[in-house]
């Protein structure tokens, strides 16, 4: 169950919501039907509305306002408000309004897999435009450079990879964030030995927290470890522009985001939101990694996202006790396809305890023991990438 806190949090967003009215139907947006969930979680709030593309326009500012209302209540550390549409699904019946669900359950009427429970097919994001696609809002103005580190599938040390690899570059004088965006399996606060949850506000906005000489964000830092983030598409790119528009990250040479893996909602959220200077792709050398490598390496150059490079991650397996190199995932393969794809080679990272030991302990490999094997690799990759940003950190930044 919610604790008493998330309880109060949930009936204030429940009297919000019962006193914004719906301009098509007259009622409230509750009675209206129109509420398709609520998630209160750390002071985080994610409302979703549902409606239909031609209601879209006339709503909006009734969500803009609530999404106001909300911010401004006690306890409240942020608040996003957005609206759905469902493709072939009828609105909910006003006699039946969606109960507001406590936090991390599934969504009233959505199946545990987040999708709806009966007929229709899903939900997108509306647009309000009905001309050319809208620039993307300017996020992060005083951060010259954003990238995104990213993997076709899970399990091929992406994370490890974009930690090491923002510590590489503040190594090299630059200032450097670590934004963690994989909403579903945060995990930047274990791998930074990072304990504290609850960030500081100041003038409703979060600090970032300092660690290993970054400055870091996790929604891993506003829910407890355990806690299951149930959340749908909206939900999540809610709270990712959340962690970018609502932290005060201040003035950055480099931003780095690690993103969640494949190729979804997420990945298309942060090419059309942020002018982002480029891509890493990490990857495994088998074949199997590397043609989720490719489509990665597809989905940014089709979002106009310089590709910098690609990684090849548990490249050989160094014996702890003898030093023999294994390739047990084969080796070089993340090279040829590089090659192949006319993109950068950025360089091998091998398989060894010592990185998983001390991502597990919270102290990251090359902060740890920058002249080990593994540091080196990161470092000559850090280099690599840095160089091939030199024309954004010799811009002046926007503000």
């Amino acid at each position: 169950m919610a604790d008493a806190t998330s309880e109060a949090l949930e009936q204030a967003v429940r009297r919000t919501l019962e006193q914004a009215i719906d301009p098509r139907s007259g009622q409230d947006l509750v009675t209206a039907g129109l509420v398709e969930s609520v998630r209160v979680q750390g002071g985080l709030v994610q409302v979703t509305l549902a409606t239909d593309r031609a209601h879209a326009a006339a709503l909006d500012p009734v969500r803009a306002s609530v999404e106001r209302t909300l911010r401004a209540v006690p306890g409240v550390m942020n608040a996003t408000v957005v609206l759905t549409a469902h493709r072939g699904a009828g609105q909910a019946p006003a006699s039946a309004p969606p109960a507001l669900p406590l936090s991390g359950g599934a969504p009233s009427g959505a199946s545990p897999s987040g999708g709806p429970a009966s007929g229709g097919g899903g939900h997108r994001p509306i647009s309000l435009g009905g001309g050319p696609a809208a620039e993307p809002a300017k996020l992060l103005p005083d951060v010259r450079a954003v990238i995104a580190v990213a993997s076709g599938k899970g399990g091929v040390g992406k994370s490890t990879t974009a930690v090491n690899l923002a510590i590489g570059l503040s190594r090299l004088g630059l200032s450097v964030g670590l934004l963690d965006a994989d909403i579903h399996g945060p995990s930047l606060p274990r791998m930074l030995g990072i304990s504290t949850y609850q960030p500081e506000v100041r003038d409703k906005r979060m600090m970032p927290i300092a660690a290993w000489g970054l400055k870091a964000m996790s929604i891993g830092l506003l829910v407890e470890e355990r806690t299951a983030m149930i959340w749908r598409g909206p939900m999540v790119m809610g709270a990712l522009l959340q962690l970018m528009s609502d932290v005060e990250w201040g003035a950055l040479d480099v931003l780095v985001v690690d993103m969640p893996p494949g190729t979804g909602d997420a990945q298309l959220t942060m090419a059309q939101k942020v002018s982002l200077a480029g891509a890493v792709i990490v990857s495994t050398p088998q074949d199997i990694a590397l043609l989720d490598a490719r489509r990665g390496v597809a989905m940014f150059e089709k979002t106009n996202v310089p590709v910098l490079g690609i990684v090849e991650n548990m490249s050989v397996f160094c014996c702890p006790n003898c030093g023999h190199a294994t390739p047990l995932f084969g080796h070089g393969g993340a090279r040829k396809e590089a090659e192949a794809l006319g993109v950068p080679f950025l360089g091998e990272v091998p398989l060894l305890m010592d990185i998983r030991l001390s991502a597990d302990a919270g102290t990251p490999i090359l902060a740890r023991d920058p002249d080990s094997e593994a540091g080196r690799a990161y470092d000559a990759i850090a280099a690599r990438v840095a160089e091939a940003l030199r024309p954004h950190l010799q811009r002046p930044r926007a503000s």
